[in-house]
């Protein structure tokens, strides 16, 4: 199997370390951004139309600054000064786009291969065989591309930019053109094979939601210009102010209640934390553990996929906070 001899993770723990003074002028928007970030789980924060995509390709190769010098882990990939502009292939960078540009007229194994068929040798690190589980595409690797669903065809996208065997992977706006249920079903798949083979990502978003659930820290970008980097979390709460639905809070579960055959298990975002304020206890010094009665929408990620998004409802959950509750 291609990628055998490496079955454990790649570069295990290894952290990105890129630093960008970029400028890009079009008819009407320029991007001018300076910043350095280090970090294996990083944000790209913004609005449609704030620079987001344009920062992350001209980072790939994809497009040409008009000046200014990038840096990925010590390696010059782009110098105006230096006239140096190292190729899209040999940078090691991969993409994951909002739609999944697989290729129809090859199976779901062939669309995996492409990308590690010409990647060099001795970069060709990631184990195939480990990758299809993870992703779970064991049942699907003979169907063509027009048999699989939406999140399957996601979750081939994302296989095939692993198996490129990038050294760091970008996710531009990956989530975007899902429903709500099909989009909570693949943030985990997102997570788990970048741990699994030590890969750090970008992840380019302009949810909240998301940012909080993929990324530790944010660069936010507004009208072509880095205005901030701070913690993701810390993200959420100064803008929680500017949402319709406020402050979305996240609650560890680590109990399992079954409710009509499905089991709700790990992670409860409120998104009215006014509506739940009396549902669940005010932060605690101890470990606590209890029943209660919840009235408002809510989205459950249940141990690796999302069973529900913004349901209503009472839902009588088992909730348990560790180390100093919520």
């Amino acid at each position: 199997m291609p990628g055998s001899q490496t079955p454990g993770k790649l570069n295990a723990g290894a952290d990105m370390n890129l630093s960008m003074t970029v400028k890009k002028s079009f008819d009407a928007f320029t991007l001018d951004a300076d910043f350095s970030v280090s970090g294996d789980r990083i944000g790209i924060f913004g609005a449609s139309g704030s620079g987001k995509s344009t920062l992350v390709s001209m980072l790939a190769g994809l497009l040409e600054p008009d000046i200014g010098e990038i840096v990925l882990d010590g390696e010059c990939l782009f110098s105006r000064s230096k006239r140096f502009n190292l190729r899209t292939e040999r940078r090691r960078i991969a993409m994951v786009f909002q739609q999944h540009g697989l290729f129809p007229h090859l199976s779901v194994k062939s669309n995996l291969l492409y990308g590690f068929n010409r990647c060099p040798a001795e970069h060709r690190t990631i184990d195939f065989g480990a990758l299809v589980s993870v992703l779970k595409l064991d049942g699907l690797l003979d169907r063509g591309i027009t048999n699989l669903s939406g999140g399957e065809k996601q979750r081939v996208a994302l296989g095939r930019a692993i198996m490129a065997n990038p050294r760091l992977l970008l996710m531009d706006e990956p989530l975007s053109a899902l429903d709500d249920t099909l989009r909570y079903q693949i943030i985990p798949y997102l997570k788990s094979v970048s741990e699994r083979f030590g890969i750090p990502y970008l992840f380019i978003s302009h949810s909240l939601v998301e940012m909080r659930l993929m990324t530790d820290n944010a660069v936010l970008i507004e009208k072509g210009r880095i205005v901030e980097q701070t913690s993701s979390e810390q993200l959420a709460r100064l803008r929680m102010g500017q949402s319709p639905v406020g402050y979305i809070n996240l609650l560890e579960l680590s109990d399992m209640t079954e409710r009509d055959g499905t089991n709700f298990y790990c992670r409860l975002k409120i998104v009215k934390p006014s509506a739940a304020s009396s549902s669940f206890p005010r932060r605690t010094s101890s470990s606590s553990r209890g029943t209660r009665k919840l009235s408002a929408p809510v989205i459950c990620v249940n141990a690796g996929s999302l069973q529900c998004s913004k349901v209503v409802g009472n839902w009588e959950l088992n909730w348990s906070t560790e180390g100093g509750g919520w």
